[in-house]
């Protein structure tokens, strides 16, 4: 009996030491008002050790007092690894801010005025730079058809048609 226990606790036991580096992009774009909606949910550790290397510094997305400044770096930093392009076109992301839940962090940003459309591009190199086994989803809806790739490290590009 204890034999058979084991074989059963060994892999979960192996998965809590094992994390897994996924990164979850949702693209919306809601024809009600003609724009984009973007958010992109990280691990906060994950981006937290990504920024602190890029600043040579200790980084806390939690730490309210310096929110402002991790504003500007969590922008700078998703959009150098985020690009949108629809219908040939460069979608221009407009930063809104970033929240800390418990051990995610989710970055918003919005575009627009702009018609729903037919083809879109993603580049998502998220945390690509931090770890070589990330995996990051794309959503991207459009006109109520919600469309979805993985793409897995070093893969970085997805295109959708609507």
């Amino acid at each position: 009996m204890a034999l058979l226990a084991f074989k059963w606790l060994t892999p979960l036991l192996f998965s809590l030491y094992h994390p897994f580096y996924i990164g979850v992009t949702e693209i919306t774009h809601l024809s009600k008002s003609q724009e984009y909606e973007v958010t992109a949910k990280l691990f906060v550790e994950d981006l937290e050790n990504v920024l602190s290397r890029q600043l040579k510094t200790v980084v806390h997305l939690g730490d309210a007092a310096k929110h402002t400044q991790y504003d500007r770096l969590v922008s700078a930093y998703v959009q150098q690894h985020l690009s949108v392009v629809a219908d040939g076109k460069t979608v221009s992301l407009r930063f809104l801010g970033f929240e800390v839940d418990k051990e995610s962090v989710y970055c918003y940003f919005d575009a627009g005025p702009a018609a729903a459309p037919k083809q879109v591009q993603v580049r998502n190199s998220l945390l690509h730079d931090f770890i070589d086994q990330q995996i990051n989803i794309v959503h991207v809806t459009v006109n109520g058809k919600r469309q979805s790739t993985k793409l897995n490290y070093p893969e970085k590009s997805a295109g959708f048609q609507f």
